[in-house]
């Protein structure tokens, strides 16, 4: 296990590969990119995307795929294998399903969204979500990457293996699948399972980030996201097998290192981007893991997350 040594305390970063295969080098953080693909959707005024029958409360007014895609319907959420069906944990749907079907999926925004099927070290298989931040890299959930408190012989640490599927649409995968061994997270979550520090992130050998495009990443202040409509769109378990949802709505309050938001999701979204619209262009203000009894939640991207995901970006 590589580990850097730069006085970060928990948001000490650290990976499944030994140091040398692990460095990647530091650099400048790049804005949102909408790939090759010239295809992109639009966004509203109000800072949500521009979905048929979405309207969020509030308010006032593809490529053939040339693969299918495996069958996950009926595994679990990876959430699951760290924390059980603990109710506190649950991401949830709140009152009425506000949620809706993304049929586009090949087109920017939706395909920087990739289903995920995880094989742990014990080789059960189970779901989440990630988003990509640069060519090779995709943000996720540390829970999603690395296993804790499982209570299972030979479950807990380091998944063995992700399968990295952008876009997918049900059995379609306009941009196939890549399967990754190369994980990151920090030793607040490795080491101590503290949910503040609840991020992590995939490298994948291909640089089909080019292709699908990426999403910018910020730090801002509380005032800044209380002001916000956070957006969260990824793959449920409880809807028809790789099909994605969405849904956004103002920004309910901030701690110290979470975004709490009244976001409709469900298990299987643990690792999807809480991410804000600015001028068009999409930016993760924190990595969505857990839910609650009226507000879901996610990871914030304060000052050290952000510099371990310029460093993890590639």
């Amino acid at each position: 296990m590589a580990k850097t040594t730069r006085g970060l305390g928990p948001h000490t970063p650290v990976s499944n590969e030994s140091e040398e295969a692990a460095a990647v080098g530091k650099a400048a953080s790049r804005p949102p990119s909408e790939g090759k693909d010239p295809r992109t959707t639009k966004t509203t005024a109000q800072g949500t995307e521009q979905v048929e029958g979405f309207k969020p409360e509030g308010l006032l007014e593809a490529v053939a795929a040339p693969l299918t895609a495996p069958d996950t319907g009926k595994l679990r959420d990876i959430a699951e294998a760290s924390f059980g069906k603990h109710p506190a944990l649950a991401e949830t749907v709140h009152g009425p399903d506000n949620r809706v079907k993304i049929n586009s999926t090949s087109v920017y925004p939706w395909r920087v969204h990739a289903s995920l099927l995880i094989t742990a070290a014990d080789n059960s298989q189970w779901i989440g979500t990630g988003w990509f931040i640069g060519p090779h890299t995709l943000m996720t959930a540390g829970h999603v990457v690395h296993i804790k408190n499982s209570g299972v012989p030979g479950r807990d640490g380091w998944v063995k293996r992700i399968q990295v599927m952008p876009g997918r649409n049900g059995s379609a995968l306009p941009y196939g699948a890549v399967t990754s061994a190369r994980f990151r997270s920090v030793t607040g979550w490795t080491n101590s399972g503290d949910e503040t520090y609840d991020y992590g992130a995939i490298i994948i050998p291909s640089e089909l980030g080019n292709t699908v495009g990426w999403f910018g990443f910020g730090v801002y202040s509380d005032a800044e996201l209380k002001a916000s409509f956070a957006n969260v769109s990824g793959y449920p378990g409880d809807k028809p097998s790789g099909t994605q949802w969405y849904d956004a709505h103002k920004v309910d309050s901030v701690g110290p290192r979470k975004v709490y938001y009244d976001i409709d999701t469900f298990g299987g979204q643990s690792g999807s981007a809480a991410y804000r619209i600015i001028n068009g262009g999409r930016y993760g203000v924190a990595v969505h893991a857990y839910g609650g009894a009226t507000t879901n939640s996610g990871t914030r991207i304060t000052s050290p997350v952000f510099n371990n995901m310029v460093a993890w970006k590639a």
